[in-house]
């Protein structure tokens, strides 16, 4: 069976000490599939350090190794050798920089060879990458042009709600601006694919949000509603995707929450992120939608304030995990429709 691969994030943030909290917490034993972390030998020994276990390295095979804390053990394939006297938590430098990049490009590499079932992101720090002459705003952009894929969506998930979002990171006033039929739609069709291929859904619902309050009120506040969204949704009907709206966003969650539609598209960041932090504030998990591999990663950063003091919660990592696993279950199915699209 192949395994997930966790790649371990930022070595002075909280993924080293997340995935062996996980660890002694017994919460990998609920999962099927083998994992095999992505990182720093001893920079994971040293984590371990925090809840009072030392641990002993085996050598498996070149880059390989087993960590043994005890009862507990961790594969590990060992891609730095950081000099742990120099590293602060919440201080990362260059050399981790270029790690934390080596970590993800090296995990996507085993996952586009089929070597792996999925990949797990543990934080970084955007910032570090780029100090290291790694010119790429984070995983997700990383991982696209590893992949060799134009567009991406990002979804947040929890059990009760899933979110696409159309645009991102961007200042509110600069939204409209951004909003195409073109990028909507495609956002539609990676979401629609996305839930048939990766989590087994056959006829997905999908809502379309309206970007303004009460879906623009037949014009009264705004014609984006008309003049963009409506024919992103029209156009994906005709192409046989189950999409509705443009729906109110004040109202729409509510039934969505309770099972109306299988996934919500929404137009801007909060729009989707409010609703679903509110439900899954601590399990959220962030799926990267649109490359070939299977990705998720947990729903918040490096966590600097809490690095090293081993009471970051594990919650977000190990949804990840799970669903990372639940996902890859239709790498079957998926590779058969990408070959009849063919």
């Amino acid at each position: 069976m192949q395994p997930l691969l966790v790649t371990m994030g930022d070595p002075t943030g909280v993924g080293p000490e997340l995935i062996l909290k996980a660890l002694f917490d017994r919460a990998f034993e609920a999962l099927q599939t083998p994992l095999r972390v992505i990182g720093d030998v001893g920079v994971l020994l040293q984590a371990a350090k925090i809840f009072g276990v030392r641990g002993e390295v085996q050598p498996e095979a070149e880059n390989l190794f087993v960590l043994h804390f005890g009862e507990f053990c961790l594969e590990v394939e060992a891609l730095s050798q950081l000099a742990l006297d120099q590293l602060q938590y919440g201080q990362p430098d260059v050399s981790c920089g270029r790690a934390m990049a080596a970590y993800v490009e090296r995990a996507a590499t085993l996952c586009l060879e089929g070597s792996a079932a999925g990949l797990v992101t543990c934080p970084i720090n955007k910032a570090a990458i780029n100090a290291a002459g790694i010119r790429f705003p984070g995983h997700t952009e990383l991982l696209a042009k590893r992949c060799g894929v134009e567009k991406v969506v990002m979804m947040l998930a929890g059990a009760k709600l899933k979110v696409s979002l159309v645009t991102t990171h961007l200042a509110y006033r600069d939204v409209p601006q951004a909003l195409t039929t073109a990028e909507i739609l495609e956002t539609i069709r990676i979401t629609d694919r996305s839930m048939r291929q990766k989590f087994g859904l056959p006829e997905p619902k999908l809502a379309v949000l309206s970007l303004n309050p009460h879906a623009g009120e037949n014009g009264l506040f705004g014609d984006e509603e008309a003049r963009l969204i409506v024919p992103a949704i029209e156009q994906a009907q005709v192409e046989g995707i189950v999409a509705d709206g443009p729906h109110s966003a004040d109202t729409l969650f509510h039934f969505a929450a309770q099972g109306s539609h299988d996934a919500v598209i929404c137009m801007y960041h909060d729009q989707g992120l409010i609703p679903l932090k509110l439900l899954h504030f601590e399990d959220a998990v962030n799926i990267t939608l649109g490359l070939p591999i299977i990705r998720t990663s947990v729903d918040h950063g490096t966590a600097y304030d809490l690095a090293g003091t081993g009471q970051a919660n594990t919650a977000s990592l190990i949804a990840a995990l799970k669903m990372a696993e639940q996902m890859s279950c239709f790498i079957p199915t998926r590779r058969i429709v990408e070959q009849d699209d063919r």
